[in-house]
């Protein structure tokens, strides 16, 4: 004989159904990038060159919103970078978090963007990290290969459509890292801001003086997530040593150019800085590297998240 179902329970049941539908009309956020940046809050990372599975799983449980795994100054090594993406997945984190992601994994790639290598982001964003950052962009154009590059192409009609994407289409291992259906992932894995729901992106490196003359173009550049400057490399290119009041001034322009284009903008910096650059208006810190989570990090991030 059926049963019927209590009254009390139905208004239970019936809330159960209807956040059941919240949720697929609005998906958990899977970048922590992404939704610091969307909350107004600042992130902060560090960079990696220990490549390695168990420097993967250190990393993920360090409490950091993004790891920058750096391929550029260390050896391109996908193999070694697909085992370190493995080790941030944690079965404790995806059961008390979903598929929300506490440190985000960008990758940077060992090809500069005026090289417009697209085979490297493929490659790269194949293995599912949930950003890269391309150094060396000193033009628009190369920022719109890089866009290209990391987008898949677009439905007709769509609104984001350009600039059309170029990345080729092989997403099984991408989509079970994010624990997504492939349908799924080719969906989501798209660039933000450009797409709303986009949980890929895109940071364009300014290293020199071309991409400081430039920078207003490479700033409103459709698909670009943030802009991260180079203290070191852009020095170098200026002529002058690290520290020079010349890289403060083109500092200065860049952090204009990307307040006019509403982009985030981010650079490596040690803690006596974090204050500083915060109230200039930078989104995403840099504050040390995978030597061991130092002091100095600690103290960095203590005061970006008080400030």
């Amino acid at each position: 004989m059926m049963k019927t179902t209590p009254r009390l329970l139905l208004p239970l049941l019936l809330g159960f159904t209807a956040s059941l539908h919240a949720e697929e009309a609005a998906p958990q956020r899977i970048n922590p990038y992404i939704a610091l940046m969307e909350s107004g809050k600042p992130a902060f990372g560090v960079f990696s060159s220990n490549v390695s599975l168990r420097a993967g799983a250190s990393i993920a449980g360090s409490g950091l919103d993004f790891v920058i795994v750096d391929m550029e100054h260390s050896p391109f090594d996908p193999t070694r970078l697909e085992t370190y993406l493995v080790g941030m997945t944690s079965k404790a984190d995806v059961l008390k978090n979903g598929l929300k992601v506490r440190t985000a994994p960008f990758v940077r790639v060992p090809a500069a963007g005026r090289e417009q290598l697209q085979f490297i982001l493929k490659q790269v964003l194949d293995l599912g990290p949930l950003g890269v950052v391309v150094p060396h962009v000193d033009t628009a154009a190369d920022a719109r290969a890089m866009v290209q590059a990391c987008r898949f192409p677009q439905l007709k009609g769509t609104p984001d459509y350009e600039p059309q994407g170029k990345r080729g289409v092989g997403y099984g291992w991408g989509a079970r890292q994010w624990g997504l259906s492939g349908e799924e992932y080719a969906r989501r894995a798209d660039l933000w801001p450009l797409d709303p729901q986009g949980e890929l992106a895109l940071w364009v490196m300014i290293e020199s003086a071309a991409a400081v003359e430039n920078i207003r173009a490479i700033a409103a550049t459709p698909g670009i997530s943030g802009l991260f400057i180079g203290p070191s490399d852009l020095a170098f290119s200026l002529g002058v040593p690290l520290g020079d009041p010349a890289v403060e001034v083109a500092t200065e322009k860049i952090v204009a150019a990307a307040k006019e284009a509403n982009v985030p903008l981010g650079t490596l910096c040690g803690g006596a800085e974090v204050e500083k650059r915060l109230g200039q208006g930078f989104r995403f810190l840099a504050v040390g590297s995978d030597g061991g989570i130092s002091g100095s990090v600690q103290e960095a991030v203590k005061k970006g998240r008080t400030f």
